[in-house]
């Protein structure tokens, strides 16, 4: 196996570097370096599962390269996600700005107020190799395969179940929509990464300190913080929660943990300004009528919907729940397909669309079983499914943006789909017991744990 992975992976890294001349050898060259650091990580991430961890990660990174570099070289990244080369041009205008260009620091100085993460990491990668959007593809392909395995600890610690994690792992890893999203120059990668690292670490916090995953929760919190800056505070706000409310039996020592951790992760996001840059968004950003106009420039699009709702009152907020919940999990829907980018996302609709009873499965056991361990993915998931749902107006985006929430409904789906296989082990097991014991004497039947739920 080790064999045909290493002959695989140097097929895919000459492939892209013979037929991609100007900027391939460079960009693999990024990309190998950074999966070593990352593979090396993943390797000790869990031992007893370490090889499948390993593989899944090199097999869902040589599927984003392939996928990334067929969109470069093709010049798709328009019509795929406009926005990339949007970094494109501020990563090369950060590497100017940088040499002392007054020019671009007198432009970028205001693009510092949000959003301003993306940019530096383009602008970084352009420093260390030159003007290189493939580099910056193959980096964020790294970044989107190393999300499998940090979405497979959360799943396990959850749920202490190899067959919720693995499942999850491999619906994250080789998800259409979730390899073509981590295979682009966009932020979404990064997004989706911060989130799960920052949930992971949230979820060891609450069973006990560890200098670790504290230097993980505050740095997957500022990478949020510098991404997108409504989505730093839902996962803030659901950390929080998730130590209040208690993810374990409440003792004495416990709640001293959790007040420890929200202390010090609030000293230490204060002492980066944070605060000082959150009553800037808020007065910005934060009211209805601000959101009722991106909204509606949203709608305006070719693929919006919905273009006579109005958001800026709290009545027509609430009305237009509903109907945004329905876009935001479901579409684009097949009589919506007008262009050939909705068409290409059919196939995946169809296999989402039939994982949504085993979703709805998996959160019904959650909140009946593991509620306390699930805490805070619970309620990042739902205020961020209920902010989209408010916000969005536009079909593609909300096919887009649905990925961040993907990768922790994809838990609740293996969870729904381990039980299902689960019920048909046991019915399987009940007809062999029956018909043994019209053979022989009655035998008990044994009781299937699912999912890690007490016997």
């Amino acid at each position: 196996m080790i064999s045909f992975v290493i002959v695989v992976a140097m097929v895919v890294c000459l492939g892209i570097a013979v037929f991609v001349p100007v900027h391939g050898a460079t960009a693999v060259l990024v990309c190998a370096s950074a999966a070593v650091v990352a593979g090396f990580f993943v390797r000790r991430a869990d031992r007893t599962n370490n090889n499948f961890l390993l593989y899944l990660f090199v097999f869902g990174l040589l599927a984003r390269m392939i996928v990334g570099t067929l969109i470069f070289s093709l010049n798709l990244q328009e019509f795929f996600g406009g926005d990339a080369l949007t970094y494109d041009r501020l990563g090369a205008g950060m590497l100017k700005a940088w040499q002392g260009d007054p020019y671009y620091k007198n432009i970028l100085r205001g693009y510092e107020s949000a959003g301003w993460g993306m940019a530096y990491l383009v602008g970084g990668i352009y420093v260390a190799v030159g003007r290189n959007p493939l580099a910056v593809q193959l980096f964020n392909a790294v970044i989107g395969a190393a999300t499998a395995p940090v979405a497979y600890l959360c799943a396990q610690h959850m749920f202490q179940n190899t067959r919720v994690a693995r499942s999850t792992a491999l619906f994250i890893t080789f998800f259409p929509s979730l390899i073509l999203w981590s295979s682009q120059g966009l932020k979404d990668g990064p997004i989706i990464f911060c989130l799960a690292i920052a949930m992971l670490a949230t979820l060891k916090l609450g069973e006990k300190l560890s200098p670790k995953y504290f230097l993980l929760l505050v740095g997957g919190l500022g990478g949020l913080l510098s991404l997108r800056f409504y989505v730093f505070y839902m996962a803030v706000a659901a950390s929080a929660g998730a130590f209040f409310l208690g993810m374990r039996r409440v003792t004495g020592r416990s709640l001293a943990r959790q007040v420890f951790v929200i202390i010090a992760v609030g000293l230490t996001m204060t002492s980066f300004g944070v605060l000082q840059r959150a009553n800037q968004q808020l007065e910005t950003y934060g009211n209805l009528e601000r959101v009722q106009v991106s909204r509606a420039d949203l709608a305006t699009a070719g693929s919006g919907f919905a273009r006579d709702v109005d958001v800026s009152t709290t009545s027509g907020a609430l009305r237009t729940i509903p109907l945004g919940i329905v876009y935001l999990l479901f579409a684009p829907f097949p009589w919506e397909l007008t262009n050939l980018r909705q068409s290409l996302t059919l196939p995946e609709m169809l296999v989402w669309w039939a994982c949504f009873p085993l979703l709805i499965t998996g959160i019904w056991f959650t909140l009946r079983y593991r509620m306390r361990q699930a805490l805070p993915i619970l309620i990042f998931t739902t205020m961020l499914t209920l902010a989209y749902s408010l916000f969005q107006g536009n079909v593609g985006t909300a096919y887009r943006q649905r990925s961040q929430l993907l990768v922790f409904y994809f838990i609740f789906v293996s969870v729904g789909l381990v039980l299902l296989k689960e019920r048909q082990e046991d019915k399987l097991r009940r007809g062999l017991i029956g018909q043994k014991a019209q053979r022989h004497s009655p035998q008990e039947e044994p009781r299937v744990t699912a999912a890690g739920a007490e016997a």
